[in-house]
């Protein structure tokens, strides 16, 4: 536990008598702690009055490193359930959620019945902190993201059983959609050529999205970004990217561009030539509210089109399937044509 997060959790249980009592009021209220988490709540209540969901991070928050604050901790005790990614992506945030489930505040961890399904894979980060855990980015591929829809649903209608009935009804067309995602993102995906199939960014969050789409994965940080990156992390992958001939490189959202640009300009100074995609791919956070890729589905759609638009643009052969009229967002003009001079 951080000095910051022990000083704040002292604080506001020295004053939990001040806090007006939880369930006194009609209003459901419910905290998401990453923005994957507050989509997927905004999906299943469907705008419905008397529920109340209050977002912690924003888009382009690196969620490994998020401390929360003293309005975070006063949110999450005032709420009736709180809803976190889990896995230990909220790195800074465990002994806050052991306080909150002594003080009976239902927690609820989105990659827990992925676990329990058997499709978490284990992480590859070879550092002494993080090495042998689990990888907690399970959210790239849409049918891990399926399980944990339909598993939400059932814990808030029996949170909230007077409006049980319309949280499983938008879970499954909810689930509907997403088996759409896939399959609109697989055809495409897997119409580049297996040997071009390389996926290098800048940290370990993809390996979910790459056994999903049959892509292999090289970053250059590990799991989690606390862990920063040396000297010989950005040789070996300079080393990978020559060896194998990629001739794109991705950023991500939540994470200065440092890294790929310093495996650029040293594949450059060995005489080879490498570029950035055409845009950012989003890691651990979503896109701005109203985006395209402020939304689950829009986000994983668009960095699936940043993907294979980045390798059309160096002469790589891809099918982009069209999109699926009934899968919902759709995308905008400026995403769905490719800019290759960007």
């Amino acid at each position: 536990m951080t000095k910051l997060v022990a000083a704040l959790l002292s604080v506001l249980m020295f004053n939990m008598a001040l806090l007006p009592a939880r369930g006194a009021e009609e209003t459901l209220h419910i905290v998401a702690t990453t923005t994957q988490a507050s989509d997927l709540l905004e999906v299943l209540s469907d705008g419905r009055d008397g529920i109340m969901i209050t977002s912690l991070m924003g888009p382009g928050v690196d969620p490994h490193l998020y401390q929360p604050t003293e309005s975070d901790i006063a949110a999450m005790n005032r709420a009736e359930m709180v809803v976190y990614s889990g896995l230990h992506l909220e790195g800074q945030f465990e002994t806050v959620f052991a306080a909150l489930g002594e003080q009976g505040i239902k927690t609820y961890a989105l990659g827990d019945p992925v676990k329990e399904a058997g499709f978490i894979v284990g992480g590859f980060d070879l550092s002494d902190q993080y090495s042998n855990v689990d990888d907690p980015h399970f959210w790239f591929d849409p049918r891990n993201w399926e399980i944990t829809v339909l598993d939400l649903a059932e814990t808030l209608a029996e949170l909230d059983p007077k409006n049980g009935q319309a949280y499983l009804d938008n879970a499954a067309a909810y689930a509907a959609q997403l088996q759409a995602l896939f399959d609109w993102a697989n055809g495409g995906l897997r119409s580049i050529d297996e040997a071009r199939r390389f996926l290098v960014t800048s940290h370990d969050a993809f390996q979910y999205f790459g056994a999903a789409f049959g892509w292999k994965m090289q970053a250059i940080q590990g799991l989690s970004t606390a862990d920063e990156a040396g000297v010989g992390d950005i040789q070996a992958t300079v080393d990978f990217v020559i060896e194998n001939k990629i001739p794109v490189l991705f950023v991500e959202s939540s994470i200065p561009p440092d890294t790929i640009d310093a495996v650029i300009e040293a594949v450059g100074a060995q005489g080879e030539s490498v570029r950035v995609g055409i845009r950012e791919l989003f890691g651990d956070a979503m896109g701005e509210p109203g985006s395209f890729g402020g939304t689950y589905v829009g986000m994983l759609a668009q960095n699936a089109l940043t993907i294979m638009q980045s390798y059309q643009c160096m002469g790589v052969e891809v099918d982009i399937l069209e999109w699926d009229a009934e899968l919902l967002p759709k995308p905008p003009d400026d995403i769905w044509n490719a800019d290759c001079d960007s």
